[in-house]
């Protein structure tokens, strides 16, 4: 179907057209999975990247609970029990990540003459079984060389210990640190303690708390005083690989990566510590990865979900990597006769790309025989270093985090002019990615189907019928009117005086007959399996109020706009006010008395992943100043500290804040545009 723009003239009546023959397509019913298709597409330009990057590793931080970033503690290490190995000795860490929950590890150095400074690497292990204490067994190990997976018994039967120790004869100083509910990292049950509501509603999820632990096991490696902090690789494979790939997207210290058996279109990553909400929302780990470039990148596939990535995936880094003027920093090879594995094949792979990287060498390493440590003396904690008194479990690590977060969101509320600016900037970002919505979005694309009616659509959106009255024109005031019963219901409409107001009424989605499409059940097992690949409903809706907004300024060349909330819909015109800015000028919101934090249900229609962490409306609230807003049927107190905000912004106005309901009449009476009387 071709779309046809259309513009409203100032008070002329729309232009009847015939109905559209055939609607416009919604997107399919059923939810996007980790097991779906998640391809890259390069954008035309380095200006384009970089904005689509900025934005991209904003959505990262927010979806791992770490936007802001909380403020680091005193790591406190523990280094203790070296063993001398040929070339290398191995000891034993551990470290608080934050007040109460350990980072566990062994530290490999290089023995022999020190240059002033080393190159290093930090070593995520992934999903294999014990983790760091990993032992394939005899068996397992005699299978593994039989099939030239490996070429030595030590090598197949300890696969993390030989690539740590292959590293540190090389000359690289290299931290191999547990997942939380691995090795000694038992505090925790690996997926467990970050599945309910109230997790979703603050952002805290086992991937956040494990992408914390890999920032501070860099800030740990970085600390020591023989470590280069500017040479500092990242390798891991599996879920290893996933840490990989996501730290160094948000931490800007690693020099060069290699996520093996990981990156790849397909499927993304299928534990709970490699999904949470919004984090792979319009994107993937291809993409994902791509927030490296253009520091060297090289990726190890086999026969599982990874065995495309040279024709899928490779081309795509290669075009960015080019386009970004380092064509040869991102590389990809595949082993299809190898199932999952980060094997001695893969392993010379990355050795060779880190010495070319780090080292200056460019040459082809081979991995040499080692003596392997028997997994008990790996092993942290023992009897003169016992586990920490007190150590957290999810309870207590989520405790602290709430704590630490709200003191946070506190500190940073507005005070003058400056954090003001401040919280305005951070809540957009928040706000942009609970929503899954640029700052950048496409046109709008319209057509009308009746007389007082229109369909909008963004490029691969569900359509979104419209309602409108006029005048809409250039330097027309516009109320976008944001209802429970949509176009159906216009008693506001009513009460607004028609030669003043030009009067918009989305049907946003499931309101109406035709915005019908119904969310699937969130996944019981986990919601990020969900909420991390799907917007929410709530979200969606959100992204419609943008849309329509968008649409009226845009193409109508509006004046004022108006974003007036009723019911449940309240809350969504202050996010929906947050993305579009300067476009709107006033807000009307019915609170409905509520507060996001008494949400039960993952399937509520009103849950947006985050929302308790940012405050919810009152925080939302307070970024909008110095828009004019008036705020009803609410709790007065929990808004107490509105007015202040928006006198820090010299506002000409302040907020209206109501416990009471207001109707129709009350609402048009504040907007100015009530009806005149008719003559007697």
């Amino acid at each position: 179907m071709r779309f046809v723009a259309f513009v409203l003239i100032l008070a002329l009546p729309l232009i009847a057209q015939e109905p559209p023959k055939t609607a416009l397509p919604a997107r399919p019913a059923a939810p996007k999975t980790l097991d779906d298709y998640f391809p890259f597409e390069v954008p035309a330009s380095v200006a384009s990247w970089n904005d689509r990057a900025t934005e991209l590793r904003q959505q990262v931080l927010v979806a791992n609970g770490l936007w802001p970033m909380p403020a680091k503690t005193p790591l406190v290490p523990v280094i203790h029990g070296k063993i001398d190995r040929a070339g290398y000795t191995v000891e034993k860490v551990y470290f608080a990540s934050l007040p109460g929950h350990y980072v566990t590890g062994n530290l490999y150095r290089p023995k022999g003459g020190l240059p002033a400074k080393r190159p290093a690497i930090l070593s995520p292990h992934g999903h294999w079984n014990a983790g760091r204490f990993y032992d394939a067994g005899e068996v397992a190990g005699q299978k593994q060389i039989a099939i030239k997976a490996e070429d030595t018994i030590e090598g197949a039967r300890y696969p993390l210990q030989a690539r740590c120790a292959q590293l540190a004869r090389m000359g690289f100083v290299v931290f191999h640190y547990d997942m939380i509910g691995y090795a000694d990292s038992m505090a925790i049950a690996h997926r467990e303690g970050f599945k309910d509501i109230q997790a979703e509603l603050r952002l805290q999820s086992f991937m956040g708390l494990q992408t914390y632990n890999s920032i501070r096991a860099l800030d740990f490696l970085a600390s020591l005083p023989e470590v280069d902090p500017a040479k500092i690789g990242v390798t891991g494979a599996s879920g290893g690989g996933t840490q990989t790939f996501i730290l160094c997207g948000i931490d800007e210290r690693p020099a060069a990566a290699f996520p093996a058996v990981m990156v790849s279109t397909a499927m993304q990553g299928g534990c709970v510590c490699e999904n949470c909400s919004l984090l792979r929302v319009g994107t993937g780990n291809v993409e994902l990865a791509a927030l490296f470039a253009p520091k060297p990148l090289a990726m190890s596939g086999a026969r599982d979900w990874t065995i495309d990535i040279e024709r899928k995936g490779l081309p795509e880094l290669k075009k960015l990597y080019a386009m970004l003027g380092k064509p040869d920093n991102v590389a990809a090879r595949c082993w299809p006769e190898f199932e999952h594995n980060y094997n001695q094949r893969a392993r010379e792979m990355m050795y060779s790309w880190f010495s070319k990287h780090l080292l200056g060498k460019n040459e082809v390493v081979k991995e040499q025989p080692f003596v392997p440590i028997p997994p008990k003396d790996l092993s942290v904690f023992d009897a003169t270093h016992p586990r920490p008194k007190d150590e957290l479990d999810a309870k207590g690590v989520r405790a602290y985090l709430t704590e630490v977060s709200d003191a946070q969101m506190s500190e940073m509320f507005p005070k003058d002019a400056a954090s003001l600016k401040a919280y305005r900037e951070m809540m957009a970002v928040a706000v942009r990615s609970m929503v899954g919505e640029s700052a950048t979005r496409s046109p709008i694309e319209s057509e009308s189907s009746a007389q007082d009616t229109s369909l909008l659509r963004r490029r691969s959106a569900d359509p979104i019928p419209l309602t409108h009255r006029m005048p809409i024109g250039p330097g027309s005031e516009i109320a976008i009117v944001i209802s429970p019963k949509g176009g159906s219901g216009k008693p506001l409409m009513a009460k607004l005086d028609p030669r003043t107001f030009g009067v918009l009424v989305p049907d946003l989605l499931q309101i109406g007959k035709l915005n019908t499409r119904k969310e699937s059940p969130v996944n019981p097992k986990y919601a990020g399996f969900t909420f991390g690949y799907n917007r929410t409903l709530a979200a969606e809706r959100i992204r419609e109020i943008v849309a329509t907004v968008d649409f009226a300024k845009d193409s109508f060349k509006a004046k004022t706009i108006t974003l007036v909330g009723e019911g449940e819909f309240g809350p969504l015109v202050v996010a929906a006010k947050l993305i579009a800015g300067d476009k709107v000028d006033r807000i009307v919101v019915d609170g409905g008395n509520f507060s996001f934090s008494a949400l039960q249900d993952m399937n509520d229609s009103r849950m947006l992943p985050g929302i308790v962490k940012y405050g919810g409306l009152p925080g939302m609230l307070a970024a909008c100043a110095p828009t004019e807003v008036f705020l009803h049927n609410v709790d007065e107190k929990l808004y107490a500290k509105l007015p202040a905000v928006w006198k820090s912004a010299n506002a000409a106005n302040q907020p209206t804040i109501r416990a009471k309901f207001a109707d129709e009449t009350t609402i048009a009476e504040w907007l100015g545009g009530k009806s005149p009387k008719p003559k007697q």
